[in-house]
């Protein structure tokens, strides 16, 4: 399909089938340096890709204790989407909706684009061509609400395991993802 995914995108998506690190359940990855989600099916076969959101600071680890924080304390270099292999969760966030909880106790999750402040401009940025556009969550993943609808929530929502992977930013691949030890850095092809 139209997706160039980047090598270690590609890498990472080749061990999950090949090792069968997902259990043949639905997968998806976050590819955190391009701004992207893309979700897989139990086979590997692509379903879909988006833009997302992302944490406002670079980095691949959420500050200890920072869920239980309230939002105004955490600043700007603490807003960390954290990279690794998590199972996702259904659950609901504070105002009622559906979300996908990636880490719970660290309170990030996937949910719809959120539009409440306007001088945030994020359906503009969701759009942007620039990652670092992208870059102004407090470390959530905010996807389009028809993506999320579509191909996001429903998996989690009715009961599937769903295994999300996100990479990182800047640690190296296999610092997050120690089992890719040995796997080609060119290898495999991701599905259409």
């Amino acid at each position: 399909g139209p997706e160039q995914p980047s090598p270690d995108l590609r890498r990472l998506a080749h061990w999950i089938v090949s090792t069968s690190d997902h259990a043949g359940a639905p997968f998806f990855i976050i590819d955190k340096p391009k701004a992207r989600l893309l979700v897989f099916d139990g086979q590997g076969r692509l379903q879909g890709a988006a833009s997302v959101l992302l944490g406002l600071a670079l980095g691949d680890d959420s500050v200890p204790g920072i869920g239980s924080r309230p939002l105004a304390d955490i600043r700007p270099e603490e807003r960390t989407t954290p990279a690794g292999r998590f199972i996702a969760e259904h659950g609901r966030n504070l105002r009622n909706e559906g979300v996908v909880w990636v880490d719970y106790d660290a309170a990030v999750s996937m949910h719809r684009v959120l539009t409440t402040n306007p001088a945030e401009r994020r359906l503009e940025r969701l759009a942007s061509r620039s990652v670092q556009d992208k870059r102004i969550s407090s470390g959530c993943i905010n996807v389009p609400a028809a993506f999320f609808d579509a191909l996001v929530y429903p998996p989690v929502a009715g009961g599937a395991k769903v295994i999300i992977y996100v990479l990182p930013d800047e640690r190296p691949l296999l610092a997050v993802f120690p089992g890719l030890d040995g796997q080609p850095k060119g290898a495999g092809k991701l599905g259409s």
